[in-house]
């Protein structure tokens, strides 16, 4: 999945769009590994979860992906429920754009009909989620996420070291938000630094555990899941659980533990 988070793909497209039949649903076996392989050279300045035990085989797809579900991005479907693609600027490749925005999504449909009379009252937005989009098998095409622009000007404010742009989708995570519950430790990542800081202002200063860091640590969601890919189990990493934004993480996990 290719991401870049500095710049708006919809202005740097080809206005030429145009339909390739891939379903949304079909074939929900393979990663798109080409694509993240492009990816893993990104930050190294990733979030860490702690306390490493002894390694013992590495996380499967299916681990990453549950880490996923409940958090959707949106993108343009025609009336047969498939993907519309764009290409890229000299027309190499096609590419589907996924937007953490509904409103950036929708700008994305009215280029779509404005481009393609074909489409013009047939293409319409539609949510897919990311343990979804992890696990779809595509051939051929690449992603590109759009992500939130107000988290990105969070993400470099986090981080002014990096003043030429944010690669990649931003995600937020806090040591002092780590929780156990039945005997499963579980590390909250977040979309949003204002979920992040919302929930940072319930955890009291007697609950917090001695030498915890209160510094909301922020890296892209394609460093993480690469780094979750290659981790070992019991290392950390098979703790990391993605908030979908606008909820708290005690709501989230009562959701997926029922």
């Amino acid at each position: 999945m290719e991401s870049r988070g500095h710049s708006n793909p919809l202005l740097s497209f080809s206005s030429f769009v145009h339909q390739h039949c891939v379903r949304l649903g079909a074939d929900l076996t393979t990663r798109l590994d080409d694509t993240r392989r492009a990816l893993a050279q990104a930050h190294q300045n990733l979030l860490s979860p702690k306390h490493a035990l002894a390694a013992t085989a590495t996380l499967g797809a299916n681990h990453v992906a549950k880490s996923l579900i409940g958090t959707s991005v949106y993108t343009v479907s025609n009336s047969n429920n498939e993907f519309v693609l764009i290409s890229d600027a000299d027309g190499a490749k096609s590419i589907g754009l996924l937007c953490f925005r509904q409103e950036d999504a929708q700008a994305f449909l009215a280029q779509v009909r404005s481009s393609s009379r074909e489409l013009r009252n047939k293409a319409r937005v539609v949510p897919i989620t990311l343990d979804q989009v992890y696990m779809l098998k595509v051939e051929g095409i690449a992603f590109r996420f759009l992500p939130d622009p107000v988290q990105i000007k969070n993400a470099l404010e986090l981080k002014p070291a990096n003043k030429g742009g944010f690669d990649g989708v931003p995600v937020f995570q806090s040591e002092l938000l780590v929780v156990k519950k039945k005997n499963k430790r579980y590390c909250p990542v977040y979309f949003s630094k204002e979920d992040i800081e919302q929930e940072l202002s319930k955890v009291s200063r007697a609950s917090r555990a001695p030498g915890a860091s209160q510094q909301i640590v922020v890296g892209s969601l394609e460093d993480v899941l690469k780094k979750m890919e290659m981790s070992e189990r019991s290392s950390g990493w098979e703790d990391l659980i993605f908030i979908p934004p606008g909820k708290s993480h005690s709501q989230h996990i009562q959701e997926i533990t029922e």
